[in-house]
């Protein structure tokens, strides 16, 4: 017996629709939705196939089985999904390092259960890598504000980092910093740490102090405000240089 027309009124439910938004999604009208789901009539096949694209599900599956038994089946395609679903996100997961954690992290960079009670989140245009957030405060790496999140791909060995790009390095004695590496090329015992802003002096750290490297491919940061003028302050600044004008003009006469 086909199970059809029960398992699109399920799957019609489990997203939320309307049959009017379901009918819609299907280029059908809303009372086919209606008689499909009381059974009295059946699915047309190119309905039937709109659907299994839709759900990413078999014909089969579509028409032989009960998909909304999941505590007896946990196996049913929903949750095979959620399972997917789960062990993509713990794979695409990234452990935030906020600033108050900074002194806890650098004695507990390998204990996975410090990671695991950092939180976490995700971004889309990142997978198939292993990434680390750290929170940055300073302005020794102007532009990039105090208080920017660096999203960093880690770095398994310094015979990998690139000169001059940007990282966040993990030391025994400078702690978490954001810099950028310059190597040296007669030595590979020290490194030069570099900031974007010129008032900051470049310094050597050695290479054996540091425990991790993360190299920078995500910045996130605030909104900044944007300054608005004041018509009237606007007004003043016009005046005031049209009275500098004024005086020199005089002077010049």
């Amino acid at each position: 017996m086909s199970r059809a027309g029960l398992n699109l009124k399920y799957l019609r439910k489990f997203r939320g629709w309307t049959q009017e938004e379901f009918a819609h999604k299907l280029n059908i009208k809303r009372s086919l939705i209606g008689a499909y789901e009381e059974e009295r009539a059946d699915p047309r096949l190119d309905v039937l196939e709109t659907v299994a694209e839709m759900f990413k599900l078999t014909l089969d599956e579509l028409l032989l089985q009960d998909l909304s038994v999941n505590n007896q089946a946990p196996q049913s395609f929903l949750a095979k999904r959620r399972q997917q679903k789960m062990m993509s996100a713990d794979r695409n997961l990234i452990h935030f390092v906020p600033v108050k954690a900074a002194a806890g992290y650098l004695t507990s960079y390998a204990d996975s259960e410090f990671i695991d009670e950092l939180n976490t989140f995700t971004l889309p245009m990142l997978s198939g890598g292993n990434y680390r957030a750290f929170e940055i405060i300073g302005d020794s790496m102007l532009p990039t504000p105090s208080g920017s999140i660096i999203v960093g791909e880690k770095v398994e060995s310094m015979d990998d980092v690139k000169n001059h790009q940007a990282y966040i390095v993990v030391s025994r004695n400078e702690g978490i910093v954001y810099k950028r590496i310059v190597k040296n090329n007669r030595s590979r015992a020290r490194i030069t740490l570099e900031s974007d802003n010129p008032a900051y002096q470049p310094y050597q750290v050695n290479s054996e102090d540091v425990v991790e490297l993360w190299q920078a491919q995500v910045v996130i940061g605030k909104v900044a405000q944007q300054q608005r003028w004041d018509v009237n302050s606007l007004a003043s600044l016009v005046n005031n240089l049209q009275g500098q004008v004024s005086s020199l003009k005089k002077k010049m006469n």
